[in-house]
């Protein structure tokens, strides 16, 4: 199978949209920009790998608005959008394996949904680039050189064949680093003129008009309309059992608790966050932790949990989806959980970007009885509700 790649651009200062930062950084609905746009590619099943490309100077905005998503190292951008992403696809290039396919997307448009990325991806199937894109549906006027504020209308511009270009744009790697280098410093307005001036076919995938791009206050106002206009709520539970085996701590809800005895499991056996995890994926009918990190996979041996939650997380962003609350319960004798139960609440609060008061952690014993009562190990139990959009027209 290629390899795919997003490289999401959040290099950019944000002199157009004002205010103290970048817009990337901004909250939308209480969760950065950025990290909404990077939960939406994390989630995708056709995407193998996130890369950011950020201002350096900027990386203190950048590690609050994505921390805990497990992401690589950020790439260093240029002085405009064009450098940064050629620089972007050059430290690409410079790893191994180098992806067959990259998606290029504006941290701006955080509201891309899934079937989107998939057209994208698919079209790149039959032709070197393909872009998201919206066929105008206004009548365009073209406005007198002079006027001021009010020009006269010069004439009518027919709109047939005319489309608005948006992101992702994807392309199959090779050409399109290559044209970005042939075009270093020519000041094109996006990826796909670049493609184009080194004469690379590119297709357009129809989007939604949902995915604008977040450029001024007033776009970031009717991003927040649509992410709180709720068509339903959903609720997902989760269950899942460890035993104890040799070892000298455990790890619950993110955090590492020194103990007599250690978790047995492929991964890191954190049975809190597992159970938070398939009560999320239960809340949006997507199967459970099992099919999406086979105990089978020699990668997922000894993983952290974090993983597999932030997972949930951006499958739940990828379908402009927002979760409400989540709670847990963890069933054991040993250890107490109570002297570990804010870390705990703050952790899976930083995992899935959601203020804290959206997340409990409780605990119990079964006074004795059962597997847990005879301290052969630990269960947990949570719930999750998880607010999805209205169904967006097909």
């Amino acid at each position: 199978m290629p390899l795919t790649v997003a490289l999401i651009v959040a290099a950019g200062r944000g002199l157009r949209f004002g205010g103290p930062l970048p817009k990337q950084y901004r909250l939308l609905a209480g969760v950065p920009v950025l990290r909404r746009s990077a939960l939406a590619y994390l989630g995708h099943p056709g995407i193998d790998a996130v890369r950011i490309v950020i201002d350096p100077a900027a990386r203190d905005l950048y590690d609050a608005a994505v921390g805990a998503l497990g992401l690589p190292e950020p790439l260093a951008g240029g002085a405009d959008r064009q450098e940064s992403v050629r620089r972007g696809l050059e430290a690409l290039a410079r790893e191994a394996p180098a992806p067959d396919r990259v998606l290029i997307h504006d941290a701006a448009r955080p509201l891309v949904d899934a079937a989107t990325i998939a057209g994208v991806i698919a079209a790149l199937d039959d032709a070197p680039g393909a872009i998201a894109a919206v066929p105008l549906a206004d009548t365009l006027k073209r406005a007198a050189a002079s006027g001021g504020d009010r020009p006269a209308v010069a004439g009518t511009v027919d709109r047939g064949g005319l489309w608005r270009a948006q992101t992702p744009q994807g392309f199959r790697f090779p050409p399109i680093l290559h044209a970005h280098r042939a075009a270093a410093g020519a000041a094109l307005t996006d990826d796909a003129a670049v493609a184009e001036a080194a004469g690379l076919p590119v297709r357009l995938v129809p989007s939604s008009e949902e995915n604008f791009k977040v450029t001024t206050e007033a776009d970031l106002a009717r991003a927040e309309a649509l992410l709180t206009a709720v068509a339903e709520s959903r609720t997902g539970t989760g269950f899942d059992v460890h035993r104890f085996g040799p070892g000298d701590h455990v790890v619950l809800c993110g955090v590492r608790i020194p103990h007599d005895r250690g978790l047995v499991g492929h991964s890191d056996a954190d049975v809190g966050l597992h159970a938070i995890t398939d009560a999320l994926l239960g809340a949006i009918g997507a199967g459970d932790i099992g099919q999406h990190f086979p105990p089978t996979d020699p990668q997922w041996r000894g993983a952290a949990s974090d993983a597999f939650l932030a997972h949930a997380a951006g499958l739940i962003a990828a379908r402009g989806g927002r979760i409400v609350h989540v709670d847990v319960t963890l069933i054991a004798e040993r250890p107490k959980i109570g002297p570990h139960r804010d870390a705990m609440v703050d952790r899976i609060s930083e995992i899935l970007a959601v203020p804290a008061d959206r997340v409990s952690v409780k605990a119990t014993t079964t006074e004795g009885l059962g597997f847990t009562g005879r301290r052969e190990g630990i269960a947990a139990q949570a719930a999750a509700t998880v607010a999805l959009p209205p169904a967006r027209p097909a």
